[in-house]
């Protein structure tokens, strides 16, 4: 953990973001670490917990980071979480809660409590066609 609040000290310090960093471990060496650069980047999509999954999935040459553990300053956005997932990281440790975030002026919390109704299905048919061209491509990824 002390490495992720280094990280989140190394971003804020530099004015990339707000103070989260995060550590990936992978028995016991760390494979990839970031902090929050949403600021730096300008891209809303650049949290501590994502940037240190890039970090980690380049440093190892994969999407799959099955194995692993990370430490984040703060507990996981839903974005993140979905990263988390798709990335198949087997634990998550975190120190400030959603409420701790909540009370420095970040919006975490509005994430899981409503439900915002802006999506809805267009053109469902043209997209299974790409579905189903997908599926009779042979040697294919499928993640």
């Amino acid at each position: 953990m002390k490495i992720a609040v280094d990280e989140a000290r190394t971003g804020i310090n530099a004015g990339h973001g707000g103070p989260f960093g995060c550590v990936i471990v992978r028995d016991g060496k760390v494979i990839g670490q970031g902090h929050n650069e949403v600021v730096r980047q300008k891209d809303p999509t650049c949290h501590g917990e994502v940037m240190a999954i890039r970090n980690a999935c380049k440093n190892l040459g994969t999407y799959d980071l099955s194995g692993c553990e990370l430490y984040t300053t703060a507990a996981p956005c839903p974005m993140c979480r979905g990263a988390i997932l798709w990335a198949n990281i087997g634990r998550v440790y975190y120190g400030c809660t959603v409420e701790d975030t909540d009370s420095i002026g970040f919006r975490d919390k509005v994430f899981y409590e409503s439900e915002n109704n802006i999506s809805e299905e267009l053109d469902r048919e043209e997209c299974l066609k790409v579905f189903e061209e997908y599926q009779k491509i042979k040697d294919k990824k499928q993640y």
